[in-house]
């Protein structure tokens, strides 16, 4: 009895304890955020401030609702697999003839999120520069695509472009080699957000115009705001837009797909994520779950640790988000201004900096699903999940496995397999500079079903890859595979230095 009493006595404490934090660490940062709103800086500046401002007023809202949430676990025995009628598969989609699509492509618009960089591909500037197929980078790509869509349909589907402080100003100067291309391109800038300090919890700047390290742009779920904030939602709204197709940009496979299109304007459905099939590779991402009644995105910094396992699991948790979504522009302006987003979920992203530990808090755009009326999941198939995240995934992209179409990848009819096959490169080629100097032609690898390299390799031109192949140098050795090899099954380690003579 004496131990329960005792017990029960250290709980309320704990919880004092956490409300006196809190408190004092949202009475903190809102003297911070005042001070940092009312600087100096400021003077003769007042659409900058106001535009200030408004950030901070999104950076409040996200941090009062981590202090009030962050001992509130979700309780796992309430999360279901989502049922038959939360993910609709994709062959259960009616067809569309191009009549139709014409009507549609006048009603709609498509935003890439292009808010990242590419250094951890060893790269400087905007990931959606880096080049990837015959000399053209991700917006090239994209611009390809869409001027085609405009010719094809008759119609001007304009692209925006989200970008982060990060990669903004490289972005605008981008953009400008498509001023000919007949394709519209708006771009907006996401929120800037103050980190903060793990023990303290209060805002690492002390002034609006401190170096970028105290800052980050608070995650993909800032896009319903952001997009709101900088006039151009309504903007769309007024030129008769009334779709939007969102997915990172560095996803090749999320192309313009107008049986789902269709599908959302016969079914009213304000927003539509696309899922696909867990393989080993995806275990991480996120999934549709049902929780006490509602469609909710679940992500893996949400599971407990005793629970990792289970999440990762195929066999309960079979699909993933792409990151592909449809959402009604309309709905996007109600949920904005009727303040419907308030509770989405917080993500707590640990970081260090100087040393010292720091957080950022974050949202996922995915997890706004459970806001919008009548939003449902479509299993979509994998081909239109191609993000290229590494220079495994670059070289898949640039090998013969795919041919560009009008700005589109598509696999290689001569493909035997109906999936691509597994790359991996060791770190030697993590470096986009490194991998570009190792690899001197990308293979043939048309009949791959698995590829590791690791250590000090070189591969020569005009190389035939099949079956499974590993090549590994074991440290202080070197394995130059030769022009011309074809390797079927084979397991190559050693040294193998080709010499001029």
């Amino acid at each position: 009895m004496l131990r329960s009493l005792v017990g029960s006595e250290m709980c309320i404490r704990d919880r004092e304890y956490i409300d006196l934090t809190s408190e004092a660490a949202v009475s903190e940062t809102e003297n911070v955020l005042k001070i940092l709103e009312d600087s100096p800086e400021f003077k003769g500046k007042e659409a900058e401030q106001a535009s200030f401002k408004q950030e901070m007023k999104g950076f409040r809202m996200l941090f009062n609702r981590f202090i009030t949430t962050r001992t509130q676990k979700l309780d796992w025995s309430k999360i279901k697999p989502p049922s038959g009628d939360t993910i609709i598969p994709f062959d259960k989609l009616p067809k569309v003839d191009k009549e139709h699509i014409k009507k549609l492509a006048s009603k709609l618009c498509i935003l890439k999120l292009n808010g990242g960089l590419g250094t951890t591909m060893g790269c400087v500037g905007p990931k959606s520069v880096i080049e990837v197929t015959d000399g053209q980078n991700f917006l090239d790509l994209t611009i390809k695509q869409i001027k085609f869509l405009n010719k094809e349909y008759e119609c001007q589907v304009p692209l925006i472009l989200m970008n982060s402080f990060n990669t903004h100003e490289d972005t605008l100067n981008v953009v400008q080699k498509y001023k000919f291309n007949k394709v519209d391109v708006l771009t907006f800038n996401q929120s800037r957000y103050p980190r903060v300090w793990k023990e303290t919890l209060a805002p690492v700047t002390q002034s609006p115009s401190s170096r970028l390290d105290d800052w980050y742009p608070p995650g993909h779920g800032d896009l319903y705001a952001s997009i709101s904030n900088s006039g151009i939602l309504q903007k769309l709204i007024d030129q008769g837009k009334e779709y939007l197709f969102v997915s990172n940009v560095d996803n090749l496979g999320a192309t313009v797909d107008w049986q789902i299109l269709a599908h959302m304007e016969q079914s009213g459905a304000e927003y539509i994520m696309e899922v696909t099939d867990k393989t080993r590779s995806d275990v991480k991402g996120g999934t549709l779950i049902e929780y006490e009644g509602k469609v909710k995105l679940l992500e893996i910094a949400q599971v407990p640790a005793s629970k990792v396992e289970e999440f990762k699991s195929i066999k309960k948790f079979k699909i993933f988000n792409t990151n592909n979504m449809w959402v009604s522009l309309s709905a996007i302006k109600r949920v904005v201004e009727n303040n419907e987003l308030s509770e989405m979920a917080v993500i707590r992203n640990d970081k260090s900096l100087d040393g010292k530990p720091i957080i950022q808090l974050e949202t996922a755009a995915g997890a706004a699903i459970e806001f919008f009326k009548k939003s449902h999941g479509i299993n979509v198939p994998r081909s239109r999940f191609l993000p290229v995240k590494s220079t495994s995934d670059l070289f898949l992209i640039q090998s013969d496995l795919y041919e560009v179409k009008n700005g589109c990848l598509i696999m290689n009819p001569k493909r035997p397999f109906p999936g691509p096959p597994v790359i991996k490169l060791g770190n030697e080629f993590r470096k986009v500079n490194d991998y570009n100097n190792r690899i001197n032609g990308i293979p043939n690898i048309i009949e791959l079903d698995q590829l590791t390299i690791a250590g000090d390799v070189v591969i020569g031109t005009d190389v035939t890859l099949k079956g499974t192949v590993i090549v590994v140098a074991n440290h202080g050795s070197h394995i130059d595979i030769p022009p011309g090899s074809i390797l079927e099954n084979k397991v190559v380690t050693g040294n193998l230095r080709i010499l001029d003579h």
